[in-house]
């Protein structure tokens, strides 16, 4: 698979999570759905270091390294978002998805 494949496999992925978390953020509160995906996510993230681990053994020593990778990754994304909406705040191009709670 090319990178450019690749990457639009990610978007993909990506757009659907996205998707779902809006369609449930319709019926349930956006900060729930938020905390959601955070748990799912590292939920996932321990399968993921699970499933390449041969035994319990190589997985406890991976665990720390693995923590680290996820967190480090997670920040750098997420910085990379909040500096996206920073640009385009001001556009009101997510104004519906941003409504004021009561």
């Amino acid at each position: 698979m090319s990178d450019k494949d690749a990457d639009a496999e990610f978007r993909s992925v990506v757009d659907e999570f996205i998707h779902l978390a809006n369609k449930r953020s319709e019926t349930v509160p956006k900060e729930n759905v938020n905390m959601a995906l955070l748990y799912a996510a590292a939920r996932f993230s321990s399968f993921i270091v699970a499933s390449h681990a041969p035994d319990v053994e190589k997985y406890q020593r991976d665990r720390e390294a693995a923590a680290e990778f996820f967190l480090r990754e997670y920040q750098r994304m997420l910085q990379e978002n909040l500096d996206d909406y920073a640009k385009v705040y001001n556009e009101n191009k997510y104004a519906h998805l941003m409504k004021k709670d009561s």
